[in-house]
C-alpha cells in the first residue's frame, strides 16, 4: 500500500465516526486509508472497508473477530488500535498514526540497507511479532510496505486485514490474498496458516531490505507464486552475516523455520556485532592532515631541520659564529658558499669566513648545499641547538635594570635625609 499523502477525492467521506478526515494515505485491496484526527487533535490512520466487502456477512463476522484480537495486541512495534465500528454501512477501524516512510519507500529511494540496519529492523519486527502471535493473531500480509520506519523504531501496520478475508488464504476465484513475492508456500496452497507463516514473510522482507528486490524476482502473480512454492530464494545480495538466517526463514516446510523468539535473539546478536564492526573499522586519517597539524615538537619550530630530515639529509651540524673547522688535505665543509671580500680590499681564503669582514650577504646564503637554487634561510642556532641571545636586547635590559636600581637607591637616601639622625 502506498502511504504517500494525497488530497481527498470528491467521493471520499469527510467525517467518519468522531474523526475528521484530512488526506488520503493510500488504498489497498480491502479499502482506503485516510489521515484523520479527533477533537483532541490526536492523529489516526483510519481505514474504511470497500462497499462490496461490506455487503458480505461472512466477511463482517470474521472482520469482527480480527478486530477483537487486535485489541489484545500489546507491544511497541505495532500501530495501536484506537477505535472501530463493525456495524456501520462500511465498517472501519482507526489505528495510531505512525509518521515516517515505509520500508519499501526507504529502500526504493535510498537503496538497500546495511547489514547492521537490516538486523536491527529485523530484531524489532521479530519482537513485535512475538506479542502479535501471543494475542492469537497472524498478520498474513507482512511486507515492506506494511512496515513503517518511525523515529522510535519500525512499526507493523494492517494487522488482521488479510486474515479477515477468509479462513483460507484463497479467495473464491482461486487467487491468493497478499503480495505474491512475500506469501508463504502454505498460503499459496490454501493450507492452514501459523506464526511460521509470518516468519516466512519476514525473511522475504529482510531479503528485500538487503538487496532492494524480492528474493523471488519479478513476473506475473502466477509466476511468482510458482517460484515461492517450487523454487529456492535468490539471496546473492544478502550480507554473509544474515544470509543463513534469512534462508532458514524461507524454508518451504513451516516446521523448519525458526520461531519469532529465536529470530529476535539471533538478530539482536548480529546487529550488535555488525555495529561493533563498523565502529572498529574506520578509514585512517590522511597523512597530509597529520603533517599540517601542529604537534609542539622541535620540527615545528625549525622548519628547515624538518625539511632536511624528510629529504634524508640528516641533521645538519651546528653552526657557530666562528670559522668552520677545516680538514687537512680536503676541501672546506661548505665548499659551495661564496664569501664576499673584506672592506679593506683584502680577501680571505676560499671557503673560510673572515672575522673582521662583513657577514655573508643574503644572496650568498640563499643557496642550497648542492648549489642548485635558492633556499629560504633558517634561524641561526648555537652549538647547543638553541637560539643565541640578542645583544641589543641584552643591552636594553641591562640599562633598564641599572636605571631602576639607581632610582630605588636615590629614593631611600631621600627618605633617610628627611628623617634626620635617630
Amino acid at each position: 500500500m502506498n502511504m504517500a499523502m494525497m488530497r481527498l477525492r470528491r467521493e471520499d467521506p469527510r467525517v467518519v465516526g468522531s474523526f475528521r478526515l484530512h488526506r488520503r494515505l493510500g488504498a489497498g485491496g480491502m479499502g482506503v486509508v485516510y489521515l484523520g484526527s479527533d477533537k483532541k487533535g490526536q492523529r489516526v490512520a483510519l481505514k474504511v472497508i470497500r462497499p462490496d466487502l461490506a455487503e458480505d456477512q461472512e466477511f463482517r463476522s470474521r472482520f469482527a473477530r480480527e478486530v477483537s484480537a487486535a485489541r489484545r495486541i500489546r507491544g511497541g512495534c505495532t500501530a495501536r488500535l484506537v477505535a472501530a465500528d463493525l456495524d456501520a454501512d462500511r465498517p472501519w477501524f482507526a489505528t495510531q498514526y505512525v509518521p515516517g516512510p515505509s520500508l519499501h519507500d526507504k529502500v526504493a529511494d535510498e537503496g538497500p540497507l546495511g547489514a547492521a540496519d537490516v538486523a536491527a529492523v529485523g530484531a524489532a519486527l521479530s519482537e513485535g511479532l512475538v506479542a502479535v502471535h501471543e494475542a492469537g493473531v497472524v498478520h498474513r500480509d507482512l511486507k515492506p510496505s506494511n512496515i513503517l520506519l518511525s523515529p522510535k523504531g519500525p512499526r507493523i501496520i494492517d494487522f488482521g486485514i488479510a486474515w479477515a478475508t477468509g479462513a483460507s488464504t484463497l479467495t473464491h476465484v482461486g487467487t491468493a490474498v497478499g503480495s505474491p513475492g512475500f506469501l508463504a508456500p502454505e498460503q499459496v496452497r490454501g493450507a492452514a496458516v501459523t506464526p511460521a507463516t509470518d516468519v516466512f514473510s519476514l525473511g522475504a522482507t529482510l531479503a528485500y531490505a538487503s538487496m532492494g528486490d524480492s528474493p523471488f524476482g519479478h513476473g506475473s502473480s502466477e509466476v511468482m507464486l510458482y517460484r515461492v512454492v517450487h523454487e529456492e530464494a535468490q539471496l546473492h545480495g544478502v550480507p554473509d552475516a544474515l544470509a543463513p538466517l534469512v534462508r532458514a526463514c524461507l524454508a518451504k516446510d513451516p516446521e523448519e523455520r525458526p520461531s519469532t523468539l529465536q529470530l529476535s535473539l539471533r538478530l539482536k546478536e548480529i546487529a550488535a556485532r555488525e555495529a561493533q564492526g563498523l565502529a572498529d573499522v574506520r578509514p585512517p586519517a590522511p597523512r597530509g592532515a597529520e603533517t599540517e597539524r601542529p604537534t609542539g615538537r622541535l620540527a615545528d619550530t625549525y622548519p628547515e631541520r624538518a625539511r632536511r630530515r624528510q629529504d634524508g639529509q640528516g641533521t645538519p651540524p651546528p653552526r657557530g659564529r666562528g670559522p668552520a673547522p677545516r680538514n687537512s688535505g680536503s676541501s672546506p665543509r661548505r665548499n659551495n658558499r661564496s664569501v664576499p671580500p673584506s672592506r679593506g680590499g683584502g680577501s680571505s681564503p676560499a671557503g673560510t669566513p673572515s672575522r673582521s669582514g662583513p657577514r655573508p650577504t643574503p644572496a650568498s646564503r640563499n643557496t642550497t648545499r648542492s648549489g642548485t637554487g635558492p633556499r629560504r634561510p633558517g634561524p641561526r642556532t648555537t652549538g647547543t641547538g638553541l637560539r643565541p641571545a640578542n645583544p641589543r636586547l641584552l643591552r636594553q635590559r641591562l640599562f633598564v635594570f641599572v636605571v631602576v636600581t639607581l632610582a630605588v637607591a636615590l629614593g631611600i637616601a631621600l627618605v633617610q635625609g628627611c628623617q634626620g639622625p635617630g
